[in-house]
């Protein structure tokens, strides 16, 4: 960052109302309205740049007000001379897209806000831009990408790409995130015209909030832990909500069925179910209705549930920055919450890197092993009474004919791409078994360097260099 753009963050942070940000009265009064009383800190330090037409780069904890934060600058901009597509707002899940429509059209709504929103599967935008002249995007004012290392570091590069080609040079661009990666600071020095850079300064990336524990078991009794932690804490907080996160689809449905089966009722999230039911689960959830939703990490970016109290994470992420967002969804706002990790004997190292990403140390969760022991058998049994019936539905089969279907789209041969694709990962493995080798060759050669010493030093040999 610049001296002048920390000159302007040390100004601007001074503010302690949304009519001092430069908004317009109509904007101040929704806000209120919307029991908005006083700007957060990236509102207060972001809202004024994007006013004056600066591309902006804003990284604070999640629960921090990131959308108001370009929501608020656009709508006013939109006021003032509205016409077509005004802002393309770009995010990596569909339930984020929805919510920040949600959000723009009640700030929105003195003026009329239209907000329209295009999902599907990865690209879906682009697809549209490529097979239809309907619409442009060739006059936007402005482009927002929400959670902005997602969109950039993962699949979504020639998308990004497609939708890039077609907007003009001349418009505002502006990312926001959780988590700052080196991603965003190279767009910082490279891809956007010497944008306003602001980051929330903090010791521990978690909200001081969020109290985070780990339960310690192995990797066989894990649903029966979790089930057990489930009972317990829905037995003493009748009235709070949990989320629980999973690695794969197919798991997120597996431990849905067994909630079912043991007397929980709970809504699914996950990106093999239509659209229709992902949103009806998460509007179940919302309002109350369902107490437990259990999702992969399409529901860890962005989502704001105030009334979720636990976060059981049934897998530890591999990336501690999805630990971050995941953890994010519980203490928004100033609330409490609390954090569970599930940590088996394969998940220590996982452990440590969070730990360090976060700078804090879990701590340990009070279980009572007998009780859970009870209920092992139990669970295992409604564990595979799920797994069989998904089986019988084919579960997943839709999505392999999909993939194959695009693959032929794009020209390829899908037997011969899945061929490729085995091939690279034997390649892969080799390596992996080949470098483990070298490895265990250097510790034996060390460990006999070591011994030899020793053997010569007990002989009065003499010290051995």
């Amino acid at each position: 960052m610049d001296d002048t753009s920390m000159e302007k963050e040390i100004n601007t942070s001074a503010h302690a109302d949304f009519d001092e940000l430069g908004l317009d009265e109509w904007l101040v009064n929704q806000c209120k309205q919307m029991g908005l009383s006083k700007p957060t800190e990236i509102q207060q330090n972001c809202v004024p740049h994007i006013l004056k037409g600066e591309d902006c780069i804003g990284c604070a904890k999640t629960g921090s007000g990131k959308t108001a934060a370009f929501a608020l600058p656009i709508l006013q901009k939109l006021s003032e001379d509205p016409y077509g597509i005004f802002a393309l707002i770009l995010t990596p899940t569909r339930e984020l897209a929805f919510q920040i429509c949600e959000q723009v059209s009640v700030l929105g709504k003195p003026v009329g806000a239209r907000v329209t929103v295009i999902t599907g599967g990865l690209g879906r935008l682009a697809d549209h831009l490529d097979s239809c002249d309907t619409f442009s995007l060739k006059k936007i004012k402005f482009l927002v990408l929400d959670e902005a290392d997602r969109l950039i570091e993962d699949d979504y590069g020639e998308q990004l790409e497609a939708i890039f080609r077609v907007l003009p040079k001349k418009r505002q661009t502006l990312l926001f995130s959780a988590t700052m990666t080196q991603t965003l600071q190279q767009l910082q020095e490279v891809a956007l015209n010497k944008p306003f850079f602001w980051q929330q300064n903090y010791d521990v990336v978690t909200v001081e909030q969020l109290k985070q524990y780990y339960v310690l078991m192995s990797a066989d009794v894990k649903d029966a832990y979790m089930m057990h932690l489930l009972d317990v804490y829905c037995t003493d907080h009748p009235k709070s909500s949990v989320m629980i996160f999973t690695s794969t689809c197919k798991y997120t449905q597996i431990l849905g069925m067994v909630c079912q089966e043991l007397g929980f009722d709970c809504v699914v999230l996950h990106s093999m179910i239509r659209q229709k039911e992902r949103l009806a689960s998460l509007a179940k959830f919302k309002s109350n209705q369902v107490k437990i939703l259990i999702a992969t990490d399409v529901a860890s970016r962005g989502l704001d549930i105030p009334t979720v109290d636990l976060i059981i994470n049934h897998n530890i992420p591999n990336k501690p920055k999805n630990y971050v967002h995941r953890v994010g969804r519980t203490a928004r706002a100033g609330r409490g919450g609390m954090s569970i990790s599930l940590v088996t004997q394969f998940d220590i190292k996982l452990v440590h890197a969070i730990e360090a990403t976060v700078k804090t140390k879990m701590e340990e969760y009070p279980t009572k092993e007998k009780e859970v022991m009870k209920i092992l058998t139990e669970v295992a049994v409604a564990r595979r009474e799920a797994e069989i019936k998904l089986d019988e539905r084919d579960f997943g089969e839709q999505k392999e004919i999909n993939k194959r279907k695009k693959l032929i789209q794009e020209g390829k041969n899908p037997d011969e791409e899945e061929r490729k694709r085995k091939k690279m990962i034997k390649q892969k493995f080799r390596k992996h078994r080949a470098n483990m080798a070298v490895q265990e060759e250097r510790k034996i050669q060390k460990r006999d360097k070591i011994l030899a010493k020793k053997k010569l030093r007990a002989k009065g040999k003499g010290k051995v260099t």
